[in-house]
């Protein structure tokens, strides 16, 4: 859930001519993509792993492995998109489209993102901050966290190191233009709030969960698996107050933390809202039969105002269905059969999960228009679903549950490091920090690798690799700032053979200079506006002498 210290190189697969086509194609798509996932993938396939130093070998396989959205699908529902978004830095989402939506339409929404104080922040964080920040702007409640739990459990840094580091990541966060007066800034250790909520949620969270999802095993530490809990509750707390879409910008290596985490937020709801077609219950696969039996009832039943079940049951027997189908049409045959005359007749059905007695009575009052109560579900007849789902949140948000919506999250690509591979915070040579000195960071610009040819003459006759530049990718995601022509000039006039790496990287290694100087004069003025926050910038003394946590 939090950002993290390490990023992964990666490079699409393209021929020289379709480089110089490139133009056309990130004007008439909204961004060029920098890097689109590649054509390798690692023989054990793509890790998500929130505290290892794996990297995405192939974006394009999350879509498909793990199911995560492509952002194109939705950009065109957000107001005024990020150059991040534009240039698809930022490619995949899940369930963007109710917070775009709620943006659009001037709803509530909120974006929460939290930041691991292991080091100093770097170019890289400065993704998340961006997208935090535009968010904000956008309208959204917006929620920074530094997740010093995480950091003690996890990676056994000493409270003191944590202080230190959680300071350098608020200034940066300020200093980029975070409103902490419409925002909220917060440690975890000193979050009550959120220290009840995680409590709460644990009771729906299971030891195998974390066992098959993270690896825990028996020498995990109780504090790193309460520090997986927090960030939970992390997750959910900007809805504490009032339920909202909610949307938590992250690396894909954090994917796990918002999977999880929407697991949980389900599992809290008293009432549980799905389609159905008939009084017995029917799981995704057996509704898709169902949904095609009732579309096709003109052709087999005797009276298709009043389908029977038993009927259905001959046609689906029958039918032909996809191949994913066709385990479940036994299944749902054999339910239809029993239910006999029984008519077969789509209905929204509400089901209690975690409801107390009176709180399902208060349910079945509120249903207007024709329903069937049964012991443990109420079958709606006159309600869309959409309808159901906000009757049965009002109805829980009365008998005091939390009526969560399901989180969502964006994934934005990781930076490559300076020097190759990935960048990470322990590797100097790899990153620009925040905390740089502008000299520095000019100097460490013009000693990266670049994406050029082996000559001068060779760039010139068959043009550079500006998908395989990490110079290329500092202009993308940052020296362009909000400037999406320049940031196609860059890329035209190295991918054309007209722009060499030497004058390239000058001009790179100037514009860091400048953003790091600005950044640092933002700094200081903004130390004086953390300091008046109800921020604990210095954790309570209770916890001095805690010797870090050991896995």
């Amino acid at each position: 859930m939090r950002d993290t210290d390490h990023d992964a190189p990666d490079t699409e697969a393209q021929s020289d001519d379709d480089r110089r086509q490139s133009g056309a194609w990130w004007r008439s798509h909204g961004g060029r993509p920098v890097t689109d996932g590649g054509t390798e993938t690692d023989a054990d396939g793509v890790t998500l792993d929130p505290w290892g130093s794996a990297t995405v070998g192939d974006y394009q396989n999350l879509f498909a492995e793990f199911g995560i959205e492509d952002f194109r699908d939705v950009i065109d529902d957000v107001p005024t998109p990020h150059h991040l978004m534009r240039r698809r830095v930022i490619f995949g989402h899940r369930g963007y489209d109710r917070v775009a939506r709620a943006l659009a339409n001037d709803e509530p929404a909120a974006a929460l993102s939290g930041f691991m104080p292991t080091g100093d922040p770097h170019i890289g964080h400065k993704l998340v901050f961006d997208e935090l920040i535009w968010h904000q702007r956008q309208g959204a409640d917006t929620y920074g966290l530094i997740a010093d739990l995480e950091a003690h459990a996890a990676r056994g840094l000493s409270w003191d190191e944590i202080d230190e580091h959680a300071r350098d990541y608020l200034l940066s966060l300020i200093a980029l233009g975070f409103d902490p007066e419409e925002g909220e800034l917060y440690r975890q250790s000193t979050n009550d709030r959120l220290q009840s909520l995680a409590f709460e949620l644990g009771g729906n969270a299971r030891f195998s969960e974390f066992q098959s999802i993270y690896g825990f095993d028996g020498e995990t530490s109780v504090s790193h698996m309460q520090s997986v809990v927090t960030q939970m509750a992390d997750i959910l707390y900007p809805q504490l107050d009032e339920p909202k879409p909610t949307v938590i910008p992250v690396g894909p290596d954090q994917d796990p933390h918002v999977r999880l985490a929407r697991d949980l937020a389900a599992r809290t709801r008293f009432f549980k809202v799905t389609e159905a077609f008939a009084s017995f219950a029917a799981d995704p696969p057996e509704r898709e039969l169902l949904g095609r039996a009732h579309d096709a009832r003109e052709e087999w039943a005797d009276d298709p105002d009043r389908p029977r079940c038993e009927d259905a049951a001959d046609w689906i027997a029958e039918a032909s269905v996809p191949e994913e189908l066709s385990t479940a049409r036994d299944r749902v045959v054999e339910k239809l059969t029993n239910a006999g005359m029984e008519p077969l007749r789509p209905r929204v059905r509400l089901l209690d999960r975690n409801a107390d007695e009176a709180a399902f009575d208060a349910l079945i009052e509120a249903v207007d228009g024709e329903k069937r109560v049964f012991d443990e579900h109420v079958d709606c007849f006159d309600l869309s679903r959409e309808a159901a789902e906000e009757l049965a949140r009002e109805v829980e948000l009365d008998h005091g549950g939390y009526g969560f919506r399901t989180p969502s999250s964006i994934y934005h690509r990781f930076m490559t490091g300076l020097t190759g591979g990935k960048m990470s915070s322990s590797v100097p040579a790899s990153h620009i920090s925040l905390l740089d000195d502008p000299e520095d960071g000019y100097d460490k610009v013009m000693a990266a690798t670049t994406g050029g040819r082996s000559t001068a003459e060779k760039q010139r006759e068959l043009g550079g690799e500006p998908d395989d530049c990490p110079v290329y990718e500092l202009y993308a995601y940052l020296l362009s700032r909000d400037d999406d022509e320049f940031a196609q000039r860059v890329y035209d006039e190295c991918a054309d053979g007209d722009r060499l790496c030497g004058g390239c990287k000058e001009q790179a290694a100037e514009l860091m200079e400048a953003f790091l100087e600005e950044h640092q004069e933002a700094r200081a003025e903004a130390a004086e506006l953390l300091e008046s926050l109800d921020v604990d910038l210095d954790v309570d003394a209770s916890r001095r002498g805690v010797a870090p946590a050991e896995e």
